[in-house]
């Protein structure tokens, strides 16, 4: 498999300073970047097996946890980007640093640009050659879509760095109206749009984007499978898929499923969260292998997000925080007991934070085969 090694694979040192809020914890020391190895491919079935709370999802399941996300973003969205801005996702650190709330919206914004470094879709294409760093303008994508949009602060980012055309989709009605006002208040209405749609039944013909952009919605997908079969569908020939997402550890080779305690600890975590059964960064791999995607790379960045939940329940901490929490109900309150769970999973070394990228295939590259129907 041909892998390329971009600046991405070695992180840049980030300068963040200013008043202190807590010191990021040194528990996670994981490569930033790895080549794939290519693993046998398992069925569907085993992947599903392995993971925790491993069940059949029937028709009104998959209902209720489509209400329960839905229902569990329209009250939390609004305290989220209260206090952290209209980036609802994790932010990418240096690991020796430590940080204030400021920097932590700063940190989500560079969460962006190494994604889009890592997948080489940020204008520029870096590599070495005899020990001298290298780049070259690549090709920039015109037609975005954000699946898990949330109130579509990836969507205009990339709006204005790209001048790209982004659709975004959400389940949650709250997130999809605020995010087309803020669109509109920032001048991108001709340019953003977002809306109420199902990620596993998205409302697009083939082969409409050239960026497919899923920044931690996938841990929300009942069926991977159908949710990454969607992602490749909706790409055109040649598109750039990104995911960035929570998985569980890889397995070992001897290893069937996860350990019990493992489990227990996920499910407490799902509960809170409204999350169905979690898979590997090595799952999704296998997934993309089996629709014959190219270029496909991962990464496990635990290491560079490791202050984001501390400094999640040090907000929550301040009257602000506090007062805000009690009026947004009581999906919200139970997802804020549930922080430290993820802490302990990430110190434990069970929760991942994980980047996975590919590339579609140009039908002259594919046979002109539609692989992932």
């Amino acid at each position: 498999m041909k892998t390329t090694c971009l600046r991405a694979c070695h992180p840049p040192p980030l300068l963040l300073h200013s008043r202190t809020c807590h010191t990021i914890p040194h528990f996670l020391s994981p490569p930033a970047w790895q080549p794939l190895q290519s693993p046998p491919l398992s069925s569907t079935k085993r992947l599903m097996a392995r993971a925790p709370n491993a069940t059949t999802t029937t028709t009104n399941d998959a209902r209720m946890l489509r209400e329960g996300i839905a229902e569990f973003y329209d009250e939390s969205s609004s305290l989220w980007e209260d206090i952290w801005g209209d980036h609802m996702h994790h932010g990418y650190y240096n690991p020796d640093s430590s940080v204030s709330v400021s920097d932590h919206r700063a940190a989500q914004v560079r969460m962006i640009e190494e994604a889009l470094r890592f997948a080489a879709v940020s204008g520029w294409v870096f590599y070495t050659i005899f020990n001298f760093s290298l780049e070259e303008p690549s090709e920039k994508p015109e037609r975005v879509v954000d699946v898990g949009c949330g109130i579509g602060g990836s969507s205009r980012y990339i709006s204005r760095k790209f001048g790209a055309n982004c659709q975004g989709i959400t389940l949650s009605p709250v997130q999809a109206q605020r995010a087309n006002a803020l669109a509109a208040a920032e001048g991108l209405a001709d340019q953003v749009s977002f809306q109420v749609a199902d990620a596993l039944e998205q409302p697009f013909p083939d082969g409409q984007f050239d960026l497919v952009w899923s920044m931690e919605s996938g841990e929300h997908m009942p069926d991977k499978k159908k949710f990454v079969s969607e992602l490749v569908r909706v790409a055109a020939p040649g598109a750039t898929i990104i995911i960035v997402t929570w998985c569980h550890r890889d397995l070992a080779s001897s290893e069937q499923s996860l350990q019990q305690w493992e489990k227990e600890l996920l499910n407490k975590i799902c509960n809170a969260y409204y999350l169905p059964a979690w898979c590997s960064t090595a799952d999704y791999v296998e997934l993309l292998q089996s629709l014959s995607l190219q270029d496909i790379k991962a990464a496990d960045w635990s290491q560079y997000v490791a202050p984001f939940w501390p400094a999640v329940i040090c907000s929550a901490l301040t009257w602000k925080g506090l007062t805000s929490l009690l009026r947004s109900g009581l999906k919200t309150i139970k997802g804020a007991f549930a922080m430290p769970l993820m802490i302990e999973g990430y110190k434990k070394g069970l929760i991942k934070f994980s980047i996975i990228t590919c590339r579609k295939p140009r039908d002259s590259e594919n046979g002109g085969k539609k692989q992932w129907q």
